[in-house]
């Protein structure tokens, strides 16, 4: 845990401070200071700091704009001359909290603690934001993949809807998640509504949410994903496999932007960006009557074709040493090296699986192998379906 900064001009309030808070088990570092705080602040885990608003040279209020300019951790403000203005001023720049001198001690442990334990939470959220970024992360550095960051980055700022084409195994997940992540919308919610795994008969509750009731086993009221997502982003993916009579209520739901829940009667608007995956030839579907052109049309401002691993094989060794370095960390094993002729032989095949086949290779090399994977090893465990497009 870090240390509770306190910064003020008397040395008597910060002795004072200081006893309070290490009785109760924190550590803590002073300032004389503002300036003498931004100094400390550089070189010490700070968890939170106690900052006195009236002191000579850099005020408390200065202090706590240059604090949050560089650092996350929670301010509360301090001040025996509190006016509305000034709390109101100190708030609006980001302090956590303002007490008043003479200080209750109780009112400044219950600030402190709620204070410290906000930081360790935004710490969190940052270290799985930054896990789940990895996750998601798009591997390569070809002309196709670098076409798709730039249309990412353009798509991303606008709230047009999107389709996403592609094989089965490309990534068309990833360039949904990233359009997100790049939009306004990256702190609202974020629904992914798998079509292909949603039986029809559930498919309308699943989306439109239903009364209690409404059904045999709908026992109490439930918010569909359009709900859920309302403010942010809902990906279907696989929406080819969605049924017509689910593609005919989504179509009503994105011309009026509301749903009725099934067994309801009032219409609840919603705000939701729409992103759609297909591995299909939608073509050809709206062709076969199996999907409607008028939701196509809805759903294809914009359309994103994400290239199969066959029309970027220069990615392939960057993917491989990828997928070695996350599947040997997930697994806290050494990472074992890979040949250039190992390498070279899995970007002569056609990965008819893309990506994914690809990941499962590598996956299957590291059971396998040990300490280096051969050209022998690629072409032995490398599974007979690959090989035989070879």
């Amino acid at each position: 845990m870090g240390k509770i900064l306190i910064t003020d001009d008397e040395a008597a309030i910060r002795s004072a401070l200081r006893e309070i808070l290490e009785y109760e088990g924190y550590a803590v570092c002073e300032a004389r200071s503002g300036i003498e705080a931004l100094e400390v602040a550089k070189n010490e885990r700070i968890a939170m700091a106690l900052i006195d608003v009236k002191m000579p040279g850099m005020d408390g209020i200065e202090t706590l704009v240059h604090l949050k300019e560089e650092h996350d951790f929670p301010v509360i403000m301090i001040s025996a001359h509190a006016t509305v203005d000034i709390v109101v001023d100190a708030v609006k720049k980001g302090a956590y909290d303002f007490i008043e001198k003479p200080i209750d001690m109780n009112r400044l442990l219950i600030s402190t603690r709620n204070a410290v334990e906000r930081g360790h939470l935004v710490n969190e959220t940052k270290v799985l934001r930054k896990k789940i970024s990895k996750k998601y992360e798009i591997i390569g550095n070809s002309q196709p993949i670098s076409q798709i960051r730039n249309i990412i980055d353009r798509v991303a700022l606008s709230d047009a809807r999107v389709m996403i084409i592609g094989e089965s195994g490309v990534g068309k997940e990833l360039v949904a998640h990233w359009i997100q992540q790049k939009s306004d919308r990256s702190n609202a919610p974020y629904i992914e509504v798998n079509c292909a795994a949603i039986p029809s008969e559930l498919i309308e509750s699943q989306l439109f949410g239903h009364e209690k009731g409404s059904f045999t086993s709908a026992i109490k009221t439930k918010k569909g994903d359009f709900e859920l997502a309302n403010g942010g982003t809902i990906f279907f993916d696989e929406i080819a496999d969605m049924s017509l009579e689910a593609q005919a209520k989504v179509l009503r739901a994105l011309q009026e932007n509301k749903i009725t829940r099934v067994g309801g009667e009032k219409e609840i608007p919603v705000d939701v960006r729409v992103i759609a995956a297909t591995n299909k030839d939608i073509q050809e579907e709206i062709r076969k009557k199996r999907f409607r052109e008028d939701l196509y049309h809805r759903l294809s401002v914009i359309v994103i074709k994400v290239p199969s691993l066959r029309e970027r094989k220069d990615d392939i060794p960057l993917l491989v040493d990828h997928f070695i370095e996350e599947l040997c960390n997930n697994t806290a094993r050494h990472i074992p090296t890979i040949t250039p002729e190992a390498v070279a032989e899995l970007q002569s095949y056609p990965w008819t699986g893309n990506v994914r086949e690809l990941r499962n290779v590598i996956e299957r090399l590291l059971i396998f192998c040990d300490e280096t994977i051969t050209l022998d090893d690629v072409r032995f465990y490398t599974n007979h379906a690959v090989k035989s497009g070879h």
